[in-house]
């Protein structure tokens, strides 16, 4: 891009950026806080028909009116609100993908000073979640994001059409992206036409990032979608996997940690798995078994115990099988209560209950 061209732009961006003020002053002086300049004018990185990214926080509803949507000499602009309470506050927390237009914003107005310290705690709050290192906190973003991406996945599979497939592929990757950038505790820096450039400079990605993103752009048919769909989820999602193992600090059973969580599998699951292979109820042992797996995944996850699978032994043809193996990991996990020197509260009599759980009640 020539100079002149450089000029004429900047002259526009000016002038739009004037007449935005100048309404803010008129119109919404007690409504609109904050106008900053984000996007690519703000990194540099634009072309001849990019559009002027405007972050303008509003204080009250009254002030999405400066709000407004127009095509200028065949370029397209946006005049939009965010929202301190929505917006951003989800970008001072990570949450939102647009972190960098907090970060990065480029102030041309505010209306108090005390709008201006208020922006720059916001900042500053995202800034230091940034310089956190890799750990618990970014990699449980990380993983909403890959939920998400599942749920798009599932989206792919069920599509009817490429249309639809295709779509549901790119909400994948869309979602694959921005749990890297999470994973990696950084951000976006410069929009989606920088995605694969910005992820592929971050130390933490699957091998063979390239291809397994543009796979998915490149691929021709449904089934090619799908398939480069879920390599590339399969991809992030172990790598997920590997980094909670390396950066997060794993419970250990604990006398204290574990009270309690014997005898409530005992209360929930036993006796429900025993009387639904008794009365050889399928369904009934299945979602029994669901259940009992769930609860001992979770014991797995926040207390440190031993991992169970205990859904690879359901066999609607043989279900006393199931009784079986849950009975043995019921003693398995009882197993746990012995190295951390506890022992199971179990009563004989109502008399040795009440005399127990009073004295509980007086402590």
């Amino acid at each position: 891009m020539n100079e002149m061209i450089k000029k004429k732009l900047q002259n526009k961006n000016e002038q739009l950026i004037n007449m935005v003020i100048e309404r803010a002053k008129r119109d919404f002086p007690d409504d609109i806080a904050i106008i900053g300049l984000t996007g690519s004018f703000s990194t540099g990185d634009f072309h001849e028909k990019s559009d002027l990214d405007l972050i303008i926080i509003n204080h009250t509803d009254r002030g999405w009116g400066i709000s407004d949507c127009f095509i200028l000499e065949d370029v397209g602009y946006d005049i939009y609100c965010t929202p301190w309470d929505t917006r951003i506050r989800a970008q001072s927390t990570l949450e939102s993908p647009a972190v960098s237009s907090l970060t990065n914003l480029k102030i041309l107005y505010y209306a108090a000073p005390e709008d201006l310290e208020r922006l720059n705690d916001f900042r500053q709050k995202a800034l230091d979640a940034l310089a956190a290192p890799i750990g618990e906190a970014c990699l449980n973003r990380a993983k909403e994001w890959i939920d998400q991406a599942k749920q798009a996945y599932s989206d792919t599979m069920l599509g009817e059409n490429i249309g639809s497939v295709r779509q549901a592929s790119a909400n994948v990757l869309y979602n694959l992206v921005h749990a890297l950038v999470n994973m990696n505790n950084t951000c976006i820096q410069r929009g989606i036409k920088r995605y694969l450039e910005e992820i592929q400079s971050l130390r933490y990605v699957p091998n063979d990032l390239e291809s397994l993103y543009m796979s998915i752009i490149e691929a021709h048919t449904i089934e090619e979608i799908r398939k480069a769909s879920f390599n590339m989820l399969k991809s992030v999602e172990m790598l997920h996997r590997t980094l909670c193992d390396m950066f997060i600090v794993k419970p250990a059973p604990s006398f204290d940690n574990l009270g309690g969580t014997y005898e409530e599998l005992w209360c929930n699951y036993r006796h429900k798995i025993e009387n639904s292979v008794a009365t050889n109820d399928a369904a009934y042992v299945f979602f029994s078994a669901f259940g009992a797996q769930e609860y001992l995944d979770e014991m797995a996850m926040t207390k440190g115990t031993k991992e169970f699978d205990l859904m690879q032994y359901f066999n609607a043809s043989n279900l006393p099988v199931m009784k079986e193996r849950f009975l043995e990991v019921m003693d398995q996990y009882l197993d746990e209560y012995h190295k951390v020197g506890r022992k199971v509260k179990g009563f004989a009599t109502f008399e040795e209950l009440y005399d127990d759980y009073m004295k509980g009640h007086e402590e």
